[in-house]
Parts: C-alpha cells; structure tokens; sequence
C-alpha cells in the first residue's frame, strides 16, 4: 500500500469515527455569494469542528453547570429556540430577546439582533457572560476545563502543546458554527434543476419577489441589514434594538433582518417571539404605519393582504425548509456525553 493510500485510509477513517462530512465543510452551492469567512472556512479541521461540538453542548460554559449554548439553540430547531418566546438563562431568569436560529454565519458580518458582534469569535463571549444566560466568565470556564483529560487532551491535538486557551476555546466554537450550512432546501433543489416548484409554489415565489426580497434576499434569505418594523413589535420589552450598540436615534428599534430559511423549525418569529405562526407574521406585514417617518421606506406599504395570496407566499416559504440540515447527526449532542 502507498503512503497515499494509508494518508486518505487514515483520514477517512478518522472523519467517520466522529461522524463528520468533509465535503459538507468546504462547499457550497456556485449561486451562494462568497462567504465572508471563507479564509477560516477553508482552513479548519474536522477535528477542531468536533472540539467545538463539545464545547457548543458543554454546560459548564455556564456559572452553575446547567445552560450550554444548545439549551437556547436546538439541533432540531435549525439551532433556534421553540419552547419560549425569549431565552431562558441559569437561575430560571428570562432573557431579553427571542434565540435566533444558527446557520449560514459565514456569510454574516455582525451577530445578535441589534449587531453588537463584529467578529463571530467574540460572539459566544456575549451570552456566557451575560447575567440573564450563563453568567459566567471566560477565565472560570477555562479553569473547569483544564481539569479534564478529555479536553486537555482535545484542544492539544488540535492547537499543539498548551492548546487550552482563551483564543483557541472560541476559534474552536467559531469552527463548529460555521461548519452549519443550509442550503439543501427544495429552494435549492429547483435552483440546481433537481425539482420543481408546484403552480402554487411559483405563485407564491412571485408574491415574494414582489414584497420581501429586498430585505430577504436570496438565497441566503436576508440580506443582514438592521430594519424598523412598520409597528411597534414588543409591548412589554421597551427594546431599543440597535440604538444600544450606535447611539443613533435613528437606529431605535431597528433589528437584523432574519434568515427566513428553515422557518417550520424557528418559531416563534421575531426579536421578541411574539409570533407563532408565519400567518400571524403575514399578518403583521398586512399592516401599515405610514405616519412614521423612521419606518424603513420598503415597509410603507401593506405586504400580501389577501388570504389566498398568504396561503400561496407561505408555500413558497416551506420550502425553504433544509431537512438534511435539521436532522444532520453530525449537530447533535456528541456521544462523550
């Protein structure tokens, strides 16, 4: 046998005994724009993808020992959160905002709904230090995993001789959460001449490209900037939105505009979860506040009125649903645990 032959014999053994694709890391569909984080696309490791699997599901990234980052981002919700309307932290305490779905981040250059994270390594620093989510410190979350072997052990193959860093611990779960990319939808199947949409589906792909494309633009689905909404969304969360990153009165209220890809699996809707269904958001956006002047100029007018042209734009958005992307084994809660 040739040195090749055992270097792939090798390699694709080691990629099945973690149940991780190679391929699903580095491509992507030629219609998708380029990543913005390509670079570090490229560059990662399946094994330091699985390092940052452990430490996604890890509870000790909390001060008690009880909230992982899967506690508010489910595998089987397109790593969003169904079961509350806002995040739930240690203590029992309730979060500010609804958990978004993780997915596609490669390709995003500022994270949370009002944008306060300009680099996805820092991203996971905002919830574990956060009182009402893990409440717990970088330094203290180190300090738990040095006393186990298993991680020593992990992060030293992976990062060489006294791999167990600060850094190396959120490049290690910036890996794993840009390894999460959708794009196998029916969406992208028609896209590839694989399927075709039903008449309703083509009815409704026109009623999107009509009123939501510009803000949901395809085929990521949004195009990531932070928007007014038409109305008042929350009632009770008095929240400002990006003003708090900027300072710019006419950021008030504004938020992130979501991804609508794999909708079945995020509900509920919106910065505030105040939706349940994608006909109560239709709904909302069958509104209008014409009389603001901070209102975002493409949500003026009355999106989809009519009953039946909701039915058929909410067939059009199912199937943005990526299936192979929620049940991918390779997400879910890692064997060592």
């Amino acid at each position: 046998m040739t040195n090749k032959s055992i270097f792939w014999g090798l390699l694709c053994a080691m990629m099945c005994s973690i149940g991780l694709s190679w391929i699903g890391l580095r491509h992507y569909p030629n219609y998708f724009p380029k990543p913005y984080y390509e670079g570090r696309m490229t560059d990662m490791s399946v094994p330091e993808i699985d390092l940052g699997r452990h430490l996604f599901y890890d509870p000790r990234l909390s001060r008690d020992n009880s909230i992982s980052c899967a506690s508010c981002h489910s595998p089987f919700n397109a790593f969003a959160h169904s079961d509350h309307d806002l995040s739930h932290g240690i203590d029992d305490q309730i979060g500010t905002r609804n958990a978004p779905g993780l997915f596609n981040l490669g390709w995003q250059t500022e994270f949370m709904w009002d944008g306060a994270i300009n680099h996805l390594d820092m991203q996971a620093l905002a919830p574990m230090t956060h009182p009402k989510e893990m409440d717990e410190s970088l330094t203290n979350v180190l300090q738990k995993l040095s006393t186990d072997a298993f991680y020593r052990k992990k992060f030293e193959n992976v990062y060489g001789p006294d791999g167990l860093t600060g850094p190396n611990f959120l490049r290690a779960l910036t890996a794993f959460e840009l390894s999460l990319i959708s794009t196998d939808a029916y969406y992208d199947k028609v896209t590839q001449n694989r399927a075709q949409f039903t008449k309703q589906q083509v009815r409704g792909q026109a009623l999107f490209t009509k009123h939501c494309q510009s803000c949901h633009t395809a085929p990521l689905f949004s195009n990531y900037e932070f928007v007014r909404h038409t109305l008042k969304i929350d009632s009770t969360l008095d929240d400002l939105g990006r003003f708090m990153v900027t300072l710019r009165s006419q950021d008030s209220a504004r938020f992130k505009v979501p991804s609508l890809r794999n909708l079945s699996f995020t509900a509920p809707y919106m910065h505030d979860g105040r939706f349940h269904s994608l006909r109560e958001v239709l709904n909302h956006y069958a509104q209008t506040d014409t009389a603001r002047p901070d209102v975002d100029p493409r949500l003026k007018k009355a999106v989809v009125a009519d009953a039946v042209d909701k039915t058929d734009l909410i067939a059009f958005l199912l199937t943005l649903n990526d299936t192979t992307f929620v049940f991918n084994p390779d997400h879910r809660l890692p064997y060592h645990y």
